[in-house]
């Protein structure tokens, strides 16, 4: 069988490649999750690693959950709906977790459909660039199922709460204009040029000095659940800590000198 995530390394920057072409990248088998849960923790101990890029090989960036297996194993099975809640907890929700505790940016280049748990996983990560031909639906209740993976926390954080509900509640797909007028994704390009967008953008963050770049991911997430006076408790010490490595004085003596730096997460 084919390798469910393949990973290539650029620089500083890794390139994620979903590679189940066969189910259109579902990212429900256990394989696939593995992967992504460990290329994910494997990266946030990797100092090297600077910037991330998610994709998927074939026409589709993910379906989601494969419909056939999820028939076969879940709804037609005989698990108690303890043993399906253990399922997910298990399973694809650790996905999300994962990708929480990473503190190196992550850009989706979503090639094509990104549907149900796709269109979650895109959201899963920090920055969103579209091809023309990706489509996104939050399409869990067209099965009689809701987003079991973290979506409804996801998607609302993505492009507010009315749309995140519009899409929600009528599992309807959208374009990537649409995605791009709602805030889902910040930019839409040519098919053929998308991966060549996203490493352009990978390549302006990589260039930052990698501690200061994963402190200020780190106060972005953090923000999104904090009162402002813990927020800023945060901050402090985060600004106290970049002040005393080494990035920071080389990025001064840089900017002062007129000339790029060299950074090394120290």
């Amino acid at each position: 069988m084919t390798e469910a995530l393949i990973r290539e390394r650029v620089g500083n920057i890794e390139i994620w490649r979903m590679n189940r072409v066969e189910t259109r990248n579902a990212i429900t088998e256990t394989s696939m999750i593995d992967s992504l849960v460990s290329f994910a923790e494997e990266a946030q101990e990797n100092t090297e690693v600077r910037v991330v890029i998610l994709t998927g090989n074939g026409p589709a960036f993910s379906s989601g959950g494969n419909v056939k297996k999820i028939r076969a194993d879940i709804t037609e099975s005989d698990k108690t709906p303890i043993e399906l809640a253990t399922w997910y907890r298990e399973g694809i929700q650790r996905i999300p977790l994962a990708f929480q505790k990473l503190d190196v940016p992550i850009i989706a280049a979503v090639n094509g459909p990104a549907i149900g748990a796709g269109c979650d996983l895109t959201c899963m990560c920090d920055i969103r660039i579209a091809a023309e031909s990706a489509r996104f639906a939050e399409s869990f209740v067209k099965l009689g199922i809701i987003p079991g993976d973290g979506g409804a926390w996801l998607l609302p954080r993505a492009i507010g709460l009315a749309k995140a509900a519009e899409m929600a509640f009528t599992g309807d797909a959208i374009k990537a204009q649409e995605a791009l007028e709602f805030g889902l994704v910040s930019q839409v390009v040519p098919d053929d040029q998308l991966m060549q967008a996203a490493m352009e953008l990978a390549e302006r963050i990589a260039v930052n000095p990698p501690l200061s770049v994963r402190m200020a991911k780190q106060l972005l997430r953090e923000g999104q659940r904090t009162e402002l006076e813990t927020h800023l408790q945060m901050a402090a010490v985060m600004q106290a800590t970049a002040h005393r490595t080494k990035d920071h004085k080389e990025a001064m003596d840089a900017i002062l000198e007129k000339r790029k730096g060299l950074f090394n997460a120290r």
